[in-house]
């Protein structure tokens, strides 16, 4: 998801300062990009906020890295499920992008593999650091770590009892080590099995690192059958603990992943704009990520939408992509049978598009839908979106200047209760949290959401007014013309007249894009085309104060609710209500409690015990 500065600025000027107030701290995968869309440098990080922030020290960066980060135009990232799947992708994409500065600051050598040696009749399975040419051999892997090589050849060693010692230890030796003893090893150095069998060893387990475990199965259970015919006891035996220790296995990687190729799809939308990412899955590992902005109309349904976009994508360009088994989506899509039709004509196989789907797909449509939701929250705070949408707003609005400064007020509650209204805050690089403020409403009639807006409103600009606050460009109300007109009454009295007040109402269908502006000034209704990039930026103002104001009301209430009923009893410190608590599982089984139950708890009297049922029955 490529952030891109600001057109004004330079060329290779990256606003690293606004890319990372938005960036996630999961981890993931990040990539750099120069102003000509030229890929420079593909990272991983545990962190993607701290990772990508590093590059930005203002000392301590090294040569190379210096010279990096000032070619750095666009970054783009790919949020995972885990860390170890971040260094899978990266090194997918070092080997798919060959970026410049990987060659100079790093390589795949480091990365873990599973060596099958060129020995004749008995080779060997054996950890590896990168990958040669010398030796001959076949190479397993990469793997995501070296506990992951260990834990492979653990296995084998246990399930097929292939040697992993090295060329001149197994010539040199005379009679069995350690391994044959604890039954990990068929001693092949000392001609304990023969080539023959060995090799059929060595060619299960080249299958089972190959993910071909029920085929494995099916030859052993044969070869159990063919030995117990034959009398061979001993040998079904063997053949039987091996199918065991497979099945224990399989069962454990049903669980931790599944193979198969897909292309997970899924939808985010906010403020007007939608974003779709691509998730592009192949032989169980994830190989990249693709996003897009396609633009829309306010009548289309996510379902919709997607029924177009996997069209457009399959089928709209000069050459057809790669369709896999598996298309995961988060909706059910428009048209969906009649879809699937086409992509399994077009791919010559079956191919199905679902959304009811467990275990590692659905983790894998999870993990895009963080990232079409983390990649449509940074695009929305790009500066360069934000710089269009306030000059798309001043040209809408007439206004003489670019505002700088906007603020916008919601109010919440719960039935009248907990009242609570918010202000947020955007300026030049979209939302400034830092000036986001919540009011606690108190004094007014319930549910009085015009009391209550005349109380925030007199709160927040007459310290303005005493010199105490910043002075806004531009206030929303979101509200319709009451709520407006008790704002424009507020300003009357405090005297403010030269600040533009904007009542959003939600129009007559609810609906977004069928927003209704207010001029406070001129009582003036209008609406605004639903793909104006400057109500996108009113919408984006909306949604936040009205998101804003909603988790503070829960927070509060939240609180309120976790505040012990035991508080503010006399005698009933910290210490004794966590006795208390202790001894009868909770509130309600206290409640339930007689007095003289209450005082068997240590600390308690049967004086305090009184206190506290009587305060506990509102006695």
């Amino acid at each position: 998801m490529p952030t891109r500065s600001d057109p004004e600025q330079s060329p290779g000027k990256f606003d690293s300062q606004n890319f990372l107030k938005q960036l996630t701290e999961r981890p993931g995968v990040y990539r750099m990009y120069d102003d000509t869309g030229g890929i420079l440098y593909v990272g991983k990080a545990r962190n993607l906020r701290k990772r990508v922030s590093s590059y930005f020290r203002k000392s301590g960066l090294a040569p190379k890295t210096e010279a990096l980060v000032g070619k750095i135009a666009a970054i783009e990232v790919t949020i995972t499920g885990s860390e170890t799947e971040a260094l899978l992708l990266e090194q997918n994409l070092i080997k798919s992008l060959r970026p410049p500065y990987n060659i100079l600051l790093r390589d795949d050598k480091s990365y873990p593999y599973i060596y099958l040696s060129s020995h004749s009749d008995y080779p060997s399975l054996t950890f590896r650091r990168g990958r040669t040419k010398k030796g001959g051999g076949i190479w397993f892997g990469p793997f995501p770590s070296s506990g992951a090589v260990k834990e492979s050849l653990n296995i084998l060693q246990k399930v097929f009892r292939i040697r992993s010692c090295s060329e001149s230890y197994f010539r040199n030796r005379t009679r069995p080590c350690l391994q044959y003893q604890i039954n990990r090893c068929t001693a092949p150095c000392v001609g304990f099995i023969s080539p023959e069998e060995y090799q059929e060893d060595i060619r299960h387990a080249s299958m089972f690192l190959e993910g071909k475990n029920p085929a494995i199965i099916q030859d052993l259970m044969q070869s159990m059958e063919s030995a117990s015919r034959e009398l061979e006891f001993e040998k079904a035996a063997a053949y039987r603990d091996q199918i065991n220790n497979l099945r224990h296995v399989q069962e454990q990687q049903s669980v931790d992943g599944e193979g198969g190729d897909a292309d997970v799809i899924a939808i985010a939308q906010d403020a007007g704009v939608v974003c779709i990412v691509v998730i592009i899955v192949r032989g169980g590992r994830v190989l990249g990520t693709k996003d897009y902005f396609p633009r829309y109309s306010l009548e289309q349904t996510e379902g919709e939408l997607l029924a177009s976009f996997l069209g457009q994508y399959y089928f709209g360009g000069d050459t057809r992509r790669e369709i896999p088994r598996d298309i995961l989506v988060p909706v059910a899509v428009e048209g969906q049978e009649l879809l699937s039709l086409a992509l399994s004509e077009a791919a010559r196989r079956e191919t199905r598009i679902r959304g009811n789907v467990r275990g590692e797909r659905r983790r894998w449509l999870e993990l895009a839908m963080t990232n079409a939701r983390q990649t449509l929250l940074t695009h929305l705070a790009s500066k360069e979106t934000v710089y269009r949408r306030l000059l798309a707003l001043r040209d809408l609005l007439e206004l003489t200047e670019t505002p700088s400064r906007m603020e916008c007020f919601d109010i919440s509650h719960s039935h009248g209760e907990n009242t609570v209204a918010s202000c947020v805050v955007f300026d030049e690089n979209g939302p400034l949290k830092s000036d986001y403020r919540l009011y606690n409403i108190q004094d007014i009639t319930a549910g009085d959401d015009y009391a209550a807006m005349r109380q925030v409103l007199t709160r927040r600009y007459r310290r303005m007014v005493n010199g105490e606050g910043k002075r806004p460009d531009l206030v929303f109300i979101d509200g319709g013309k009451g709520q407006l007109n008790i704002a424009r009454e507020v300003f009357e009295e405090l005297g403010i007249s030269d600040i533009p007040l904007i009542g959003v109402a939600k129009g007559v269908t609810r609906r977004a894009g069928m927003e209704q502006l207010i001029d406070a000034l001129t009582g003036a209704v209008f609406r605004v085309p639903a793909d104006s990039p400057a109500l996108h930026l009113i919408q984006h103002i909306r949604d936040e104060s009205h998101r804003f104001a909603i988790s503070g009301h829960r927070a509060g209430r939240d609180k309120k609710r976790r505040q012990s009923t035991l508080e503010g009893i006399e005698g009933v410190g910290p210490k004794r209500r966590r006795e208390l608590i202790r001894y009868f599982g909770g509130i309600q089984e206290l409640r339930k409690a007689s007095v003289d139950e209450m005082a068997k708890v240590q600390g308690i009297s049967k004086t305090l015990a009184e206190t506290i049922y009587a305060a506990l029955h509102d006695q």
